[in-house]
């Protein structure tokens, strides 16, 4: 019997049709599995992976497969992004045995959840010999699955067992950072690496930061072709706003398309300082567009923001096809624009081959960083976008994250405060009122994952991801706002942070909570990958924190995890971008601005400049040593709470700011 018809997870409910006996994860599958002596069959995946689509239609869909499946194991389904605890472990097991990894995630294991086989996608063919295969080891050569659950289990506890370094990190392994990064940059299309390439924002941040300090002509060029590059190929919406979650090529041409939430908030961020940091309009204009799309396709009208837009969208044969809600024919445009066309068609530079399965995705690949659209041509994309929305959309996940939307809404807060946008504002006071009344326990203990339909509608216990998140995005919404309340609702969450994820041994956060689910491991979220980890980005927000409220407890555990993280480091620099601006960011000093009475012109020219090593009190006091014995009407400018002379006027402010 399939048990996926009462979960929440879109991703999930894809599968609750399938002939597979699927389970959900939990108690139950493990009992089956122990009272059948069977090995647990589970299958990870998400609702945008075009690759988990393919599978399950190939495999999952298919009788003769799913009756293999029912009678050799008992089979369970993970949703990824509700379960990255239970993803990283069996990702870490994966990647142990094959060098590489990835979704659809297969993996094999005993009813205790040992891991002893796994791999990516597979089709029908080769998963039917697999399976057979495994099942056959299985009954007839125990000892062998006894020596590989043995050495995986050791793969398992590495992130736990590290241990920081002695003397705190020096300037040098920023460097370092910055070093490798520039030797991994393509100085032709940007970006680093080759095909298949990955945005890198939390790189591409750490190189813009570091010019806000010292000027340099190479790594400004790095930065700006990166940007100018992404926004002007495929893997941005041209139509509609919004960026695509990897390329395919090296040119930021073909993408795989679906749109995730924290690939926005990471892209705003980066579009947001590079405006800030060169004046160019050009970046303004992505994170206005960015924004504008997520406001418009990924918001729930209480104001959460949901997960992910799908890559596929049904075909003519009512399946799923890649890329056909965001591509087009030259007849398609023309059939819109009419006599408008032939701009349109020679501005987003289609050709009578496409770019793309025939078809054409809009871009601006041989006009790089030319994206300010003529009142003709903006004329004809409203139209196209008008046209578009007639369209079968792609599949929607709603589920809201606690994660993603802290990193959303500390991203909505940076923008709002940079480009002065009121609308942007209320949208990020709603989702933090959302997150506060939806997401957060009656006893103070935070869920991860929300859906509209669920019964409850909150679900899953919060990780330390969650936390950090959440502490980084209510702190940014207080400087934006003014309003102390968020810098209460932040405090509060770095106490059950530090409580029960916190690692008395050899610092650093658990990914998991001390009274939490017992997985066969309990591991540290240290890389950055698609997100910044759960422990970077609780140094940066403990950081900041820290400095507003005069809080020596959450700064002596920021400085706790950069020394952790600074022993794992050195192995692969480009990695750890979001830790080594953790690591900048404290080696820099924090400087503290308090705006005090109504001085709407002192706001205003701090918010004129990218200051990344600052942090803003104004409005509504709070406990702390920023707000005592300052009069009305004057900003002052401190560093590490050793503060200049008053500023009364805008002169005065810029020139302590500089």
């Amino acid at each position: 019997m399939n048990l996926l018809a009462d979960e929440t997870s879109p991703y999930l409910r894809q599968h609750a049709h399938n002939p597979v006996d699927w389970y959900p994860w939990g108690p139950e599958a493990f009992a089956a599995a122990k009272e059948r002596n069977v090995p647990i069959l589970l299958s990870v995946g998400y609702s945008a992976c075009h690759w988990c689509h393919v599978m399950a239609h190939e495999c999952f869909e298919d009788a003769e497969v799913a009756e293999q499946m029912n009678r050799l194991f008992v089979n369970v389904k993970v949703d990824r992004e509700e379960r990255p605890d239970v993803d990283a472990i069996y990702m870490d097991a994966v990647q142990a045995m094959t060098g590489r990894g990835g979704w659809p995630m297969t993996v094999f294991m005993n009813p205790q959840g040992e891991p002893f086989y796994g791999g990516t996608y597979f089709p029908k063919p080769a998963f039917l010999q697999l399976t057979a295969a495994i099942d056959d080891v299985w009954r007839t050569r125990p000892d062998d699955l006894r020596q590989n659950i043995n050495a995986l289990g050791e793969a398992l506890q590495r992130s736990a067992s590290v241990l920081p370094v002695a003397d705190y990190p020096g300037p040098e392994i920023v460097e370092l950072g910055l070093s490798q990064l520039a030797t991994q940059f393509d100085p032709e299309w940007g970006g680093f690496g080759s095909a298949p390439k990955f945005p890198s924002t939390m790189s591409l941040d750490l190189i813009a930061r570091s010019l806000t300090t010292t000027p340099d002509v190479q790594r400004l060029a790095s930065l700006t072709t990166s940007l100018d590059a992404m926004a002007s190929g495929g893997i941005y919406d041209h139509i509609g706003g919004g960026f695509a979650r990897y390329s395919v090529d090296a040119q930021w041409l073909v993408p795989h398309f679906e749109k995730m939430l924290y690939d926005q908030a990471l892209f705003i961020r980066v579009y947001t300082h590079a405006a800030l940091l060169t004046g160019e309009t050009r970046y303004q204009q992505v994170v206005e567009e960015t924004v504008e799309y997520v406001l418009r396709d990924l918001r729930h009208p209480d104001g959460g923001f949901y997960s992910a837009q799908d890559a596929d969208s049904p075909g003519v044969d009512g399946h799923g096809q890649e890329g056909l809600f965001h591509t087009w024919t030259s007849e398609e445009v023309r059939v819109v624009l009419g006599p408008d066309a032939d701009a349109a068609l020679d501005w987003y530079e289609f050709t009578d081959d496409g770019n793309f399965e025939g078809r054409t995705i809009p871009a601006r690949l041989h006009h790089r960083g030319d994206l300010a659209r003529p009142p003709h041509i903006e004329a004809a994309r409203q139209r196209l976008f008008d046209a578009r929305t007639q369209r079968l959309h792609p599949g929607l996940d709603d589920k809201v994250l606690a994660e993603w939307n802290g990193l959303m809404l500390a991203a909505l807060c940076e923008a709002a405060t940079a480009f002065d946008r009121a609308d942007w504002t209320a949208a990020a006071i709603a989702n933090g009122e959302f997150l506060l009344r939806e997401l957060r326990g009656p006893n103070g203990r935070w869920h991860r994952s929300w859906h509209a339909d669920g019964h409850p509608q909150a679900r899953h216990s919060a990780l330390a991801a969650d936390h950090a998140t959440l502490i980084d995005g209510f702190t940014r919404l207080a400087e934006l706002t003014g309003q102390a309340r968020w810098i209460e609702s932040a405090s509060e969450i770095v106490d059950v942070l530090l409580d029960h994820f916190w690692d008395v041994d050899r610092g650093g956060l658990f990914t998991t909570p001390d009274d939490g689910e017992q997985l066969v491991a309990r591991q540290k979220e240290l890389l950055d990958n698609a997100t910044p980890s759960a422990n970077s980005t609780a140094a940066v927000a403990l950081a900041r924190l820290g400095a507003l409220t005069g809080e020596a407890r959450y700064t002596n555990h920021a400085d706790q995890i950069i020394r952790l993280l600074a022993r794992a480091i050195p192995q692969s620099p480009s990695a750890f971008s979001q830790a080594l601006t953790a690591i900048a960011t404290r080696l820099a000093g924090t400087t503290e601005i308090v705006i005090t009475g109504d001085r709407p012109d002192l706001l205003a020219e701090v918010r004129r400049h990218w200051l990344p090593d600052a942090v803003l009190a104004w409005g509504e006091p709070y406990p702390g040593p920023l707000w005592c014995q300052r009069r009305d009407g004057a900003a002052f400018v401190c560093r590490d709470h050793v503060c200049q002379l008053p500023a009364e006027n805008v002169t005065d402010l810029a020139a302590q700011l500089l």
